[in-house]
């Protein structure tokens, strides 16, 4: 109940913000940016609006997680409002949590929104059938950036905004190359490859994640696909709470 709390009170200050609205602004304008380009796709119009709709949606979040995401605790410190939420029966690990849950509610607020204007933009252009599809997308993409939320509330917990930024961000990078980065540790020496294979599966497997493809083509992902991906995402972010939490715990505010 006080991880809701904090959860209900992360989600209306990012509103407050209006960091949301202001995503949400970009979004909706980015999609009609691909409508003024589709002329120009020859003849791929509608996988041109899907594949950039689905895109500016990944990388809209990600920024809101960098730059909300990555200052959650440091804020809190800075304004010395940590200092009295602490002292009230909260425990750090349901602090945690409900700032991770609220700004995961934020960026699940952004992709079911930009998700269904992208849905009607392409049911307007005479592709409904592209409906489930963009809806299964801008889910996966909801449960990639509720991964990347939980690593940010772990870097934020034991580290500066701008380190936290700066791992988050290159977290983010090697986990969409988790896949070439286990090719190329094949090509590599016995222990370098080793090393390799031990970051690849570290890191968040964030292709798991990514069906702009299909959805572009109208392909809906497979319930098995589904299935896998959000018991990934729930696990991944489960581990990296608790990491979090165990290293907030031994962190002195004093």
């Amino acid at each position: 109940m006080k991880a809701l709390l904090v959860a209900h009170n992360t989600f209306r200050e990012a509103t407050r913000d209006r960091v949301l609205i202001g995503a949400l602004v970009a979004g909706v304008a980015l999609i009609g940016l691909t409508l003024l380009a589709s002329p120009l796709a020859l003849g791929e119009g509608s996988r041109l609006t899907v594949d950039l709709g689905l895109s500016g949606i990944s990388f809209l979040g990600l920024m809101l997680v960098v730059l909300v995401g990555t200052s959650l605790v440091a804020k809190e410190i800075e304004k010395k409002t940590i200092y009295n939420l602490l002292s009230r029966p909260l425990s750090r690990h349901a602090y945690l949590i409900g700032k991770w849950a609220g700004l995961s509610a934020t960026l699940w607020t952004l992709c079911a929104v930009l998700g269904g204007v992208l849905a009607l933009v392409m049911a307007m252009r005479g592709f409904p059938g592209h409906a489930l599809a963009i809806g299964e997308a801008a889910y996966l993409a909801g449960l990639e950036l509720t991964v990347v939320t939980a690593i940010a509330v772990l870097f934020s917990a034991i580290s500066t905004p701008v380190l936290s930024a700066l791992y988050t961000i290159a977290l983010y990078l090697v986990g969409q190359w988790s896949y070439d980065l286990r090719s190329f540790a094949q090509h590599f020496p016995p222990s370098l490859a080793a090393i390799c294979q031990v970051a690849a599966n570290l890191v968040p497997n964030l292709p798991l994640f990514n069906m702009r493809s299909l959805a572009a083509a109208g392909h809906a992902a497979s319930l098995d696909q589904l299935g896998i991906a959000t018991a990934y995402g729930l696990v991944y972010c489960a581990c990296a709470l608790c990491l979090a939490t165990a290293a907030f715990e031994r962190r002195d505010f004093k």
